[in-house]
């Protein structure tokens, strides 16, 4: 048994969050190691018997009644605050549905209009310039809409970047590719600074680290729920309005669903209050109480505990690559010190797709992003040290 091997059973005898590992399904290949929950988490295991009642007695049964009995028509706000206190927002300010990239056009183009409501000359917005493609594809359809000026800038850029033209920021929590955390605090604060408005995407961070979107004064955020939150393929997305904005929040995507009276079938439009006005249409319910049923595995789990143990695994996966990985084979493109780390680690080799999928058929499982970047992402209620230290030996046999 090497070092490494016996350094991971110890971390592993020590771990606070180990028990939750057994509320998901991780059935699949002896020794299997998933470490790609930073695209779609794994299923938790209660989740088929709710969507089993969802289908069978809900919809079979009582039909049209599960509106209102079975709660399904407060599922988006009653989900939205269950997913609050995981980003660090108090209840009331958070919608459950449609995409993220849906609600990235909302959140965006509601923040130009805040902004322009102020006053003239807010013409311009910035995008972080590594964005996830659709969240630049929308920028600039948010632009275009709202006769701005889209500016794409690296995210250590933007405050030099602001100016009294700047009407919203679009910035991403943790970098996609390279797994980096950028200082949602200090950047939200220039932006204000500027008299502009801050839209974060929280993809990637949420579930993982602690965000503190009320205690950082964040405008609006949106984020995915089928990565670290393990909602499912596809599960809906979020949107949060900070409670003091709500009332001036113009949607651009106004349907029946946020309506004063839903069901007054006006043609004039008036918008709910609250978190209501940030929903369009009729709620996917069948993704949603899935992703209702999949949120609980966060009873009794602290956000604080997740952030700690996925810092643990992140810096033990580096120390092992470190140690077995042949030097010069692949370089580590994930920043080092934790306050820009988010809970990936994105290494670049010549070879990086063949070499990924030679890895899942040994069974550990990471992703592959074009060109050369290998991408490994650490769930902390579910992924080990044991895995961790598996990981790091099938991948340096692979690149050996």
């Amino acid at each position: 048994m090497s070092e490494l091997t016996r350094k991971a059973e110890k971390l592993d005898a020590g771990d606070e969050l180990a028990a939750k590992r057994a509320e998901f399904v991780l059935d699949g290949p002896e020794g299997a190691v998933y470490l790609d929950g930073n695209s779609l988490g794994a299923l938790p295991v209660a989740v088929p018997g709710r969507v089993a009642d969802v289908v069978g007695r809900q919809w079979g049964e009582m039909r049209i009644r599960s509106w209102t009995e079975s709660g399904w028509w407060t599922a988006p706000e009653r989900i939205g605050d269950r997913i609050a206190p995981l980003v660090g927002a108090a209840a009331g300010q958070i919608v459950v549905g449609d995409s993220t990239s849906v609600n990235v056009f909302k959140a965006l183009v509601g923040a130009v209009r805040l902004a322009q409501e102020n006053g003239p000359g807010r013409d311009e917005i910035l995008v972080d310039a590594t964005t996830f493609p659709t969240d630049g594809y929308i920028a600039g359809s948010a632009a275009r809409m709202t006769g701005c000026t889209l500016r794409p800038v690296e995210p250590s850029e933007v405050p030099g970047a602001l100016g009294e033209r700047t009407a919203a920021v679009l910035l991403n929590h943790v970098d996609y590719r390279t797994g980096r955390l950028h200082d949602l605090p200090a950047l939200t604060a220039a932006v204000h600074a500027a008299g502009a408005y801050a839209v974060w995407d929280l993809c990637h961070s949420a579930g993982a680290l602690p965000v503190g979107l009320d205690a950082h004064g964040v405008d609006l955020a949106v984020g995915c729920t089928y990565k670290y939150l393990n909602g499912g393929p596809g599960s809906p997305a979020y949107l949060y309005v900070r409670a003091d904005l709500q009332d001036r929040f113009d949607s651009p995507l106004p349907g029946w669903n946020s309506h004063a009276e839903p069901f007054g079938m006006r043609s004039e439009y008036a918008p709910a209050q609250g978190a209501v006005r940030g929903r369009v249409g009729t709620p996917d319910i069948l993704s949603m109480l899935a992703l209702e049923a999949a949120l609980e595995v966060w009873d009794g789990v602290t956000v604080e505990a997740v952030r700690a143990k996925s810092l643990a695994l992140t810096d033990f996966f580096l120390e092992c690559v470190g140690e077995y990985v042949p030097e010069g084979r692949a370089e580590c493109l994930t920043p080092l010190p934790h306050a820009e780390r988010g809970s990936q680690v994105a290494l670049r080799c010549a070879d990086a797709g063949p070499v990924m999928q030679r890895l899942i058929d040994r069974g550990v499982v990471g992703d592959f992003r074009h060109p050369d970047v290998l991408r490994f992402g650490f769930t902390p209620l579910y992924v080990g040290f044991a895995d961790v230290e598996r990981a790091a030996r099938v991948l340096a046999e692979e690149l050996g």
